[in-house]
């Protein structure tokens, strides 16, 4: 049995985001698991010269969208590092958590589709050997 990875939105899930009733701002969970060697073979022209680490890759992706970020009006409200359940699979470890704070669907969506945010997009692709993206909306008691 072959495990399913998970690195991108599928359309399906794009659009149910997209309807969804998420009004105001949101919090976007982020759990990652990165490559022992990220994989620039699709991405040769933001490629570093020499092999590096899924987890420098992925601080290459860091470094270039908190740009982006920023004029989309988020921000990376934690970074920390992951590792497996306390309760949950035990298959499952996660190298990197974090948690960014969207001002709504609509910037975040502007955000995902900004051509120059694609061009360096591909570092993230290149470090990540799994991920979970998990929309969270503040609950009132």
């Amino acid at each position: 049995m072959s495990k399913t990875n998970y690195l991108n939105a599928t359309e399906e899930a794009g659009k149910t985001f997209y309807l969804s009733d998420i009004s105001g701002s949101f919090i976007m969970l982020n759990l990652l698991s990165f490559k022992e060697v990220a994989d620039y073979s699709n991405f040769k022209t933001i490629a570093p010269k020499e092999d590096i680490t899924g987890a420098e890759a992925y601080q290459l992706y860091i470094e270039n969208t908190l740009p982006f970020l920023k004029e989309a009006g988020s921000e990376v409200i934690f970074k920390g590092k992951g590792g497996q359940f306390l309760i949950g699979p035990e298959s499952q470890k996660w190298d990197l958590v974090l948690l960014v704070k969207h001002k709504n669907k609509e910037t975040f969506l502007k955000f995902a589709t900004n051509k120059e945010y694609l061009k360096i997009a591909g570092h993230r692709t290149a470090a990540l050997k799994d991920s979970r993206l998990l929309p969270i909306t503040q609950d009132t008691y």
